[in-house]
């Protein structure tokens, strides 16, 4: 009986009309991350269950995917790439630089509902800045994000900023402050962007001996916003009074502006993110474009001072950036913006014959040498089929070569896209090919 060919649900394969374009912008999101004086760093995908669970909240432990291994080990795959990097800067401490500027692109898996641009094994880019506490350090990983979406050709992306120690200020005024029921609340809050006002009232209203009138004070607060992110945060120090939450914000605005962001951020106190560990400055990156407006986060992160501490006795401050490249490539093929990729090469040498399978490979070599990506006609045929089979796999430019074309030392170079043909001397062949590749 033949075995089905299917995936696990929430899984998928990444053919290569995709892998093209997924492959491109991870190189683009590297060379950005590097550019801003980031070096890789990787970590195993498999971690201690113990490293990982108690990380991420009881909502998170139930999307680890653990199990005993072989040795009887309790393990579970990596949920997210900031845990094991606290976890490597615990066990490594003494060999890394301080402070450490270091990038991660890997995946991760978590046993989520699938949904669109929602998988179950999807790949993050992170950024990170260890050992640093100051608004510098938040805007540097800030900076470098919107950057990542510049490089993208991104626009109608927006980073929705707050402090977790806005949210502290914004639980007190509303009456909120025995710390059961500010973490009840804060995951409450934490849904807005999924069931909006509406719904968190909701969640709000199923926290026991909540005070009266808390939950519209607190909503009410919550919704403050104004004409610009400033504005936002002199209204809010309008209601609050004096909050260093709030100074840090306006300090990190400011920064952003210098480095040119200004126009790419917006305060929102509702983002309530990572309750488990996020100290400080917190943020959340949307696409505007109303058809990918549900889509989610493609880019979040915040500051993280205590969760390096959580693995050994030494707090060490942390601040970081995440983008989930499947869901933001999902939102840009949606949006028109993935251009469709060939499944072949730029070049595709025909086989005119048995006789010329020497021929093509010695082109082949030459063309290569050069640093054109050219593939040889392994099926063999009328050359009608091969021209076909070549324009089929998005090539740019075919080649011939013909006895009477060995014996002249040339070879025949179509270019597919256009239709026009002509013979070029071997020795100026990866020249021509090149030309026609950079007409475009």
């Amino acid at each position: 009986m033949a075995i089905q060919p299917r995936t696990l649900k929430g899984f998928r394969d990444t053919l290569p009309q995709d892998m093209k374009p997924r492959r491109a912008m991870l190189q683009t999101i590297e060379g950005t991350f590097a550019r801003h004086g980031f070096a890789p760093l990787d970590t195993p995908a498999l971690e201690y269950a113990e490293i990982l669970t108690g990380k991420y909240g009881d909502e998170g432990d139930k999307l680890l995917y653990r199990f005993a291994d072989h040795g009887e080990r309790q393990v579970a795959l990596r949920y997210d790439l900031t845990v094991p990097l606290a976890r490597v800067v615990a066990q490594h401490r003494g060999a890394l630089p301080s402070p450490l500027r270091r990038y991660h692109i890997a995946s991760v898996w978590r046993a989520d509902k699938p949904q669109r641009g929602r998988f179950r094994e999807f790949m993050q880019c992170d950024v990170d800045i260890v050992g640093a506490t100051g608004p510098l350090a938040d805007a540097e990983v800030l900076s470098t994000g919107l950057s990542v979406l510049a490089d993208l050709g991104v626009t109608g992306a927006c980073i929705h900023l707050n402090h977790r120690g806005l949210l502290s200020a914004l639980l007190s005024h509303a009456g909120i402050a025995e710390p059961r029921m500010q973490l009840h609340a804060l995951r409450a809050v934490d849904k807005w962007d999924k069931v909006g006002e509406p719904g968190v009232r909701r969640e709000l209203a199923k926290i026991d001996d909540l005070p009266a009138g808390a939950p519209d004070r607190l909503l009410q607060a919550l919704e403050t916003v104004a004409d610009t992110p400033e504005a936002t945060l002199d209204a809010l120090e309008a209601l609050l009074g004096e909050v260093t939450a709030i100074d840090r914000l306006r300090e990190v605005l400011a920064l952003l502006a210098a480095a040119g962001h200004a126009g790419g951020v917006t305060i929102d106190p509702t983002i309530a993110r990572g309750l488990d560990y996020y100290t400080g400055v917190i943020y959340e990156t949307r696409l505007t474009d109303a058809k990918v407006a549900n889509m989610g986060a493609v880019m979040s992160g915040g500051r993280y001072d205590e969760l390096i501490g959580m693995f050994g006795k030494e707090q060490v401050p942390a601040v970081g950036i995440s983008l989930g490249l499947d869901r933001l490539l999902a939102a840009l093929r949606e949006l028109g913006l993935v251009a469709e990729a060939s499944q072949g090469a730029d070049a595709f040498v025909t086989v005119f014959n048995a006789a010329g399978r020497l021929d093509a490979m010695a082109v082949a070599a030459e063309l290569r040498a050069a640093g054109v990506a050219t593939e040889v006609a392994t099926l063999e045929g009328k050359l009608g089929k091969q021209f076909k089979r070549a324009d089929r796999r998005g090539c740019k430019v075919a080649l011939v070569v013909g006895p009477d074309d060995r014996d002249a030392g040339q070879v025949v170079v179509k270019d597919l896209r256009r239709g026009a043909q002509h013979k070029v001397a071997r020795g100026e062949l990866a020249a021509a090919v090149s030309d026609i590749l950079r007409q475009g």
